[in-house]
């Protein structure tokens, strides 16, 4: 992997979680700055076609960067998210690197996302719930343009706060966490470094019940083997499904959850083809191709009961996609963000931590994105098809009006 080109500005942090109970927040020391204040009314944009794909290819990229061996699991939504609020304070070089990483112009992807996120259904069993926030310290050498604060209110409905960042913020920003990912990540900070001046966070949770959820006599243990042939006892989840996938490399099939808005899909690659080797034949095309053309036939399948976690650093994985200027103390253009006296504003680090939960009843996850500023110099076949998961797989979170991946994820050992 490339060497990183410099450290600091902005740290985003992503970690994905189970929902649990909802945590209350108190924060009498930060200062709400759109208390009484409505964001600009925009008008969302009614298709999203052109966005979808342009959000699934960079799913992919993404993905495939990160695509290290073992289980890994990632949210490029909340991750897009991220970047595109931090994308909006970029100039220059710096914006044209970001704009290309992320597939589209940041107008264009500030109105996507707006029109995205307040599409999204949600139900008594089912839901998708994302926020956003921007915290800045109260440091007089810090100068925020209202301009960038505002946009980021408007698309992305965010909240933002000036603290003076001690302890006491340290606390504000975990609670706020807590309490958007109704509890399923107690703290995203260990510690405010002295040199942090802005965080601006996104968070994503998701819930669902199965359409169908398993019961007792369709959960029976057997066994998964593991590319180098190590067998684990596994409990497997046995349902006939309607939708079957297939392309030159591999298998799969769709399961929905309640209402049919959201999707579980899995690709089972085919004996003889790594897992390592089918994820790099992947691109946006083909992965929307597959998604888009499900034949509609009985597919027996099983999934395996699984509860993973996955953790990573991605500011090497950003650089390597094209994004090298936003982590260069000397190259970083972040002036529309604002200015700090005598330092420049860059990228300092992207850490990604990740859970998510399959079982008989349905599917936790979520995820939480912080960026840390820092100042610093074909036809249905006759016979039923078979897909049984009892060997590595991709696995994807699909919202099914539009096919983007939510969570994107392989699974190499249920043992982890």
């Amino acid at each position: 992997m490339k060497k990183r080109i410099g450290r600091g500005l902005i740290c985003i942090a992503l970690l994905c979680a189970i929902t649990v109970n909802f945590v209350s927040c108190i924060m009498v020391q930060a200062v709400d700055l759109m208390d009484g204040i409505s964001p600009n009314k925009v008008v969302a944009s009614g298709d999203l076609s052109r966005g979808n794909a342009a959000v699934t290819d960079f799913s992919v990229r993404l993905f495939k960067a990160t695509d290290g061996g073992g289980n890994i699991f990632i949210s490029p939504m909340s991750v897009l998210c991220a970047l595109a609020m931090t994308a909006n304070g970029a100039e220059g070089e710096t914006l044209s690197q970001m704009e290309q990483v992320l597939g589209m112009t940041t107008d264009d992807l500030n109105e996507y996302l707006y029109s995205y996120i307040n599409s999204l259904p949600e139900g008594r069993k089912y839901k998708l719930k994302i926020a956003n926030s921007i915290w800045f310290s109260n440091d007089p050498l810090l100068a925020v343009n209202k301009s960038f604060l505002q946009k980021n209110a408007d698309y992305y409905g965010a909240e933002i706060y000036k603290t003076p960042f001690n302890s006491k913020a340290l606390w504000d920003i975990n609670t706020w966490v807590r309490r958007e990912t109704d509890g399923m990540i107690p703290k995203v900070l260990d510690e405010i470094p002295n040199y942090a001046i802005m965080y601006l966070i996104n968070t994503l949770a998701f819930e669902a019940e199965w359409g169908s959820v398993y019961e007792g006599n369709q959960v029976r243990s057997g066994i998964f083997t593991k590319e180098d042939g190590t067998e684990q006892n596994a409990k497997f989840m046995y349902s006939g499904e309607g939708k079957y996938l297939e392309d030159e490399n591999a298998t799969g099939f769709i399961k929905y959850y309640k209402d049919d808005e959201y999707a579980f899909v899995a690709l089972l690659p085919n004996e003889g083809v790594a897992l390592s080797d089918y994820v790099a034949s992947l691109d946006g095309d083909s992965l929307n191709a597959i998604l888009s053309n499900p034949i509609s036939t009985t597919v027996k399948t099983s999934i395996p009961k699984f509860k993973t976690e996955y953790e990573t650093e991605m500011s090497d994985v950003l650089c390597e996609m094209g994004m090298t200027d936003a982590f260069s103390v000397t190259l970083a253009d972040f002036s529309g963000l604002g200015s700090y006296d005598g330092q420049n504003i860059y990228i300092g680090r992207v850490l990604h931590k990740t859970y998510i939960e399959v079982a008989e009843k349905g599917t936790k996850a979520g995820a939480v994105t912080v960026v840390e500023m820092k100042a610093g110099s074909a036809g249905p076949s006759p016979e039923p098809k078979e897909v049984y998961l009892d060997r590595p797989f991709v696995y994807i979170i699909i919202d099914t009006e539009n096919n983007v991946p939510l969570f994107i994820g392989t699974m190499t050992d249920i043992k982890v």
